[in-house]
């Protein structure tokens, strides 16, 4: 799986003048998240695919009770995206329903349903956090790997975690589920609001199966370059 551009943009226009930099032909996995699609809804979808080979990873985090986001799953089955979100947090329940909504809404729209990734904790939680400030006692990685377990047994077909965690997760599931991994950041660049982070080439020795890069590559002086910087690394 191609390295997945987290396009954190604020409004299309910002978005499309991004990947103009781009050629036209290239293919290309974008992560699409709440600032933008909340700014500008499902249409922008259809905008950024109209002309480009674009590979869509909608990343919303449903996280409600199982009826609500099993009607929320139906409107993105209907969406054509390859990958979205769920955080496993919600539960066994919530999990399942998420997938059925994406079942039936790929299906009402007569396109393939995407794959469920359920968020295992977030690359920005440290241990002090997670013990602290939300109260789960254990490390970060007894955490990830209980959720990674309850995920899959529940339907998902991955999860989201920090590269750190592939190699154990990957101990308590099966070798096609998926270990979609953000917090990358290559050699010497800035970590942010980043805490669990790896290089792609250490994501890849690691056992990840796809790599999620916002910053360091939306933010480059020369976007194209720092992508296939990323693309070499991680091959």
């Amino acid at each position: 799986m191609l390295p997945i551009i987290a396009l954190d943009f604020q409004t299309l226009s910002e978005t499309e003048a991004f990947l103009d930099q781009f050629p036209v032909d290239e293919p290309l996995m974008v992560k699409i998240g709440m600032e933008l699609f909340y700014g500008e809804g499902p249409k922008s979808l259809a905008s950024l695919r109209r002309n480009r080979q674009l590979d869509i990873f909608l990343d919303l985090k449903l996280h409600d009770i199982p009826h609500t986001v099993e009607r929320a799953a139906i409107q993105i089955g209907r969406l054509g995206v390859q990958l979205t979100t769920v955080h496993a947090a919600g539960g066994s329940a919530m999990i399942e329903a998420a997938k059925r909504g994406l079942i039936e809404g790929a299906k009402q729209a007569g396109v393939k349903p995407a794959k469920l990734l359920a968020i295992t904790q977030l690359t920005s939680t440290s241990q002090a956090v997670l013990n602290d400030e939300l109260g789960i006692e254990g490390t970060v990685m007894a955490s990830v790997k209980h959720l990674a377990s309850l995920a899959e047994t529940s339907g998902a077909d991955g999860v989201v975690a920090s590269a750190l965690e592939a190699p154990a997760i990957s101990e308590e599931v099966a070798d096609d589920f998926l270990i979609v991994t953000p917090g990358i950041r290559p050699q010497n660049s800035a970590v942010g609001d980043q805490v669990r982070v790896t290089t792609p080439d250490q994501a890849k020795s690691l056992g990840s199966s796809a790599i999620v890069v916002g910053r360091p590559i939306t933010q480059a002086a020369d976007a194209p370059a720092a992508y296939q910087q990323i693309l070499q690394q991680w091959r």
